[in-house]
C-alpha cells in the first residue's frame, strides 16, 4: 500500500526530525515546517490529487484517454489520500477535545 502524503515511514512526513523532549536529554529542535506547514502542504498535495482524477474521469468520457485503469488508479489514489487526511483530522480534533477537558 502507497503512502501519496507522505505521513507514514522514514522517507519524509510527520515522522522526521522529531523535536527531542526537555528535561529528557536534550533541547528542542525548531528547525524544519511547522506542524500548519506540512497540514497546508498535504491538503494542497490532496487537493491536486482530487483535480488529476477529476481530470481523468473528465477524459475519460470525452474519449480524449482510453486506458481505463489509469482512470481507476487516479481516483482510487485521490480517495486513499482524503481518506488519510481525513483520519488526520480526526485524530487532531480528538486530541483537541482532550486538551479542553483538562483542568488547570
Amino acid at each position: 500500500m502507497s503512502d501519496p502524503l507522505g505521513l507514514i515511514g522514514a522517507s519524509g512526513g510527520l515522522n522526521r526530525d522529531l523535536p527531542k523532549v526537555p528535561g529528557l536529554g536534550g533541547a528542542v529542535n525548531h528547525e524544519g515546517p511547522s506542524f500548519a506547514q506540512t497540514l497546508q502542504e498535504q491538503l494542497n498535495t490532496v487537493n491536486e490529487l482530487e483535480r488529476e482524477a477529476q481530470e481523468a474521469i473528465e477524459d475519460l468520457m470525452l474519449h480524449r484517454r482510453d486506458d481505463v485503469e489509469s482512470v481507476l488508479r487516479a481516483t482510487q489514489k485521490a480517495e486513499t489520500a482524503f481518506h488519510l487526511l481525513l483520519q488526520v483530522r480526526n485524530k487532531v480534533m480528538e486530541a483537541y477535545d482532550e486538551l479542553k477537558q483538562i483542568r488547570v
